[in-house]
């Protein structure tokens, strides 16, 4: 009996190379990376170049039953580029649609998008979560292009016949997890005060193992068929939680000073970073009932072994 082959773009980044090695030790599927850089994965399974801003550069999916598109050109938070959107676009929408039309007149199956809870908007009202059925309000361009992504695949499924799987994950962590996140576990390691002890929110985040498991699931299920679908731990905590959960994992007290939330802002907004703000003290819920409902799906791994394995990995690499 042939095994699926499944391609994953993306798959020298965070997301992409983690499916991919999941899908190696599930040996379900075969898969084959496509990767814009140096990846782990050389040895293990094919890997192929591919570059969403070039279009001659496409992989060929011969023979490739489903494809998940992980590469994307992400969200930063020092946007350098004069216009943020037509180069969000060319590359999360004009890219995707090219792969993706390349997948259905291949052949494909499935195709896997992997988008951004940015899509349904940047908060919630506590209790409040986001569900994947609700009507899309992005309000940045990341979030932007990324909507506009997921409306171009619904739309060539619609007039392909290939089926199309939108996964909108949160704030994504990990083993290995770089920006915001590894930014908080070195501000932590080193013991430096943040004036982050009064935040009361909510915040819902994904570990990376949860993540790829949903991913998995969405290759073959049958009720996952052109069908947008949230994503989380299934445990919210708020901002002060998480830094008090990563400082124990790590080891250290965490030094949190019980700063008013209203100047907190007030800084924030005098510095130009609201953003970061909004992110720390706001609130951002998803609901995931529908995963249970539809796929039977339940994020199999608790947040506190997700918090612990980040932590250790990160403590690991600072003895090398």
């Amino acid at each position: 009996m042939t095994i699926p082959k499944v391609m994953v773009t993306g798959a020298s980044g965070f997301v992409g190379e983690a499916l991919v090695f999941r899908l190696l030790v599930d040996k379900k599927f075969s898969p084959i990376a496509a990767a814009r850089g140096a990846t782990r994965l050389h040895g293990l399974c094919p890997v192929v170049p591919f570059y969403l801003t070039h279009s001659k550069i496409l992989p060929a999916l011969d023979d490739v039953q489903v494809v998940v598109h992980a590469a994307a050109r992400v969200h930063v938070m020092n946007e350098s580029a004069g216009d943020p959107l037509a180069e969000f676009r060319k590359v999360n929408v004009e890219g995707t649609l090219k792969l993706a039309q390349c997948a259905a007149a291949s052949g494909v199956r499935r195709f896997i998008f992997i988008s951004s809870i940015k899509v349904n908007g940047e908060n919630t009202l506590m209790g409040k979560p986001f569900k994947a059925d609700d009507q899309p309000n992005p309000l940045d361009p990341y979030g932007v292009s990324k909507y506009e992504a997921e409306e171009t695949l619904k739309q060539l499924g619609r007039d392909t016949g290939m089926e199309v799987v939108i996964i909108r994950p949160p704030l994504v962590y990990g083993p290995g997890v770089k920006a915001n996140f590894l930014s908080m576990l070195i501000w932590l390691n080193k013991g430096v005060p943040l004036p982050l002890g009064s935040i009361r929110n909510q915040r819902s985040l994904v570990a990376i193992g949860n993540l790829v498991s949903l991913i998995a699931t969405c290759i073959d299920h049958p009720a996952a068929a052109n069908q947008t679908f949230l994503v989380s731990d299934g445990e919210d905590l708020p901002t002060t939680q998480l830094l008090r959960f990563l400082a124990r994992a790590l080891g250290k007290p965490a030094r949190l000073l019980p700063l008013p939330e209203w100047l907190l802002k007030l800084g924030a907004s005098i510095l130009g970073k609201q953003a970061v703000a909004q992110r720390l003290c706001g609130s951002l819920q998803v609901d995931i009932s529908k995963n249970r409902e539809l796929l039977g799906w339940s994020p199999p791994i608790k947040m506190d072994k997700a918090m612990r394995q980040t932590a250790g990995y990160y403590l690991e690499k600072q003895t090398k």
